[in-house]
């Protein structure tokens, strides 16, 4: 029995659904300026991109499929 793959398409669509519907972001840090010791750095929250959750999404669908259809 594998179960494996069909648990893990199953967290991989409901993780992106859930990143989709709350709204995740990710937090990038730049060097803006460095003289001598002195940096300067800056923080941009940025959001995830939605053709990402959904290419996440549909490989997760896809695993749950597969493992369904070798199954029966």
């Amino acid at each position: 029995m594998r179960i494996a793959p069909t648990l893990a398409g199953a967290v991989l669509a409901v993780a992106a659904v859930l990143v989709f519907v709350f709204g995740g972001s990710f937090t990038s840090h730049r060097d803006v300026l460095e003289v001598g010791g002195l940096s300067v750095t800056t923080e941009e929250q940025r959001p995830i991109a939605p053709w990402l959750l959904a290419a996440v999404f549909f490989a997760g669908v896809a695993l749950v499929l597969t493992e369904a259809r070798r199954k029966a």
